[in-house]
C-alpha cells in the first residue's frame, strides 16, 4: 500500500512539474522564472592607457614608422625662423624609442619651402642622451628646395637602436625667406618644456656658428631662447 501511495505521490509531482514547465512558471532545470542563472563574470573592456589591448589612437607603427614626435594627422601649423635666427644652431627635439630596431631614415615635415634660398651645410642626425652623434644624414639642403611634404632623408648608415631616449638634430646654414621655408608643427608651444630642465628638454638648441653636426653635444648646455620665439614644435620620425 505504501509502495502504491510513493508511487502515486512521485507520478503526481512529475505530473504537476511537467504542468507549471508549460505554463512557463519554471524554467527546464525547475529554477523560478525571472531568477537569473549563476554565469561567468565578462572580463571588463581594455581601457586606451597606453598600454594592453585597448584602443590608443594612431600609432607610428600604422604608417609603417618607429617612432614620431605627434601624430601627423595634428601637425597642420608651420613654424618658420629666420636665418639670423636658426642658422649654425644645433635644434634638438627629444624622441623615445620602445623597442630595440634599426633606424635608416629622419623624417622631417617640410611645409614650405624657399626657390630663392641659398642653403648649405644642412643636416639631420641622431644623438643619445650622453649627447653622443650616433647617426647623421649628408648635406639635405637639396631636398629644402623641393617638395613640401613630409619625406625621408636617409642616414649615411642606419644605426642600430637600443630602447631609450634619443634626441634628432637638425643644422640648417644659407639665407631663406622667413615665412617661405616652414615646417610642420605638432601643435607644441612654449609651454612644450614645462616641467624639465637641461640635459632633458624635448625642444632645445645648443651652440651658435655650426656648419656641420659635432661629434658631442654637452645637452647641459641646452637653451630654450630660440624655442620660445616659436620654433617649439618642428615634426619629426623615425623609420
Amino acid at each position: 500500500m505504501r509502495t502504491r501511495t510513493t508511487t502515486a505521490r512521485t507520478g503526481l509531482a512529475a505530473a504537476l512539474t511537467a504542468l507549471l514547465a508549460l505554463a512557463g512558471c519554471t524554467s527546464a532545470d525547475q529554477s523560478p522564472r525571472g531568477t537569473a542563472t549563476p554565469a561567468a563574470s565578462a572580463p571588463a573592456p581594455a581601457q586606451g592607457n597606453g598600454s594592453g589591448s585597448g584602443y590608443q589612437g594612431p600609432r607610428p607603427q600604422d604608417q609603417n614608422l618607429l617612432a614620431w614626435t605627434g601624430d601627423p594627422g595634428d601637425a597642420g601649423h608651420v613654424t618658420a625662423q629666420s636665418a639670423a635666427g636658426v642658422g649654425g644652431r644645433v635644434t634638438l627635439v627629444r624622441i623615445v624609442l620602445r623597442e630595440p630596431t634599426t633606424v635608416s631614415n629622419i623624417w622631417l615635415g617640410l611645409a614650405g619651402i624657399d626657390p630663392n634660398a641659398q642653403l648649405s651645410n644642412c643636416y639631420l642626425g641622431l644623438y643619445n642622451t650622453g649627447g653622443t652623434r650616433l647617426a647623421s644624414t649628408a648635406d639635405i639642403s637639396p631636398q629644402l628646395m623641393t617638395d613640401a611634404v613630409a619625406k625621408p632623408l636617409p642616414l649615411a648608415r642606419p644605426f642600430t637602436a637600443a630602447p631609450g631616449t634619443y634626441f634628432i638634430a637638425l643644422l640648417l646654414n644659407g639665407n631663406w625667406a622667413t615665412n617661405a621655408l616652414t615646417l610642420k608643427s605638432t601643435g607644441a608651444g612654449i609651454s612644450v618644456n614645462a616641467g624639465l630642465t637641461p640635459p632633458n628638454l624635448r625642444y632645445s638648441t645648443v651652440l651658435t656658428g655650426q656648419t656641420s653636426l659635432p661629434d658631442t653635444l654637452n645637452l647641459a648646455e641646452q637653451s630654450t631662447s630660440t624655442i620660445n620665439t616659436g620654433w617649439a614644435s618642428q615634426w619629426y620620425a623615425l623609420s
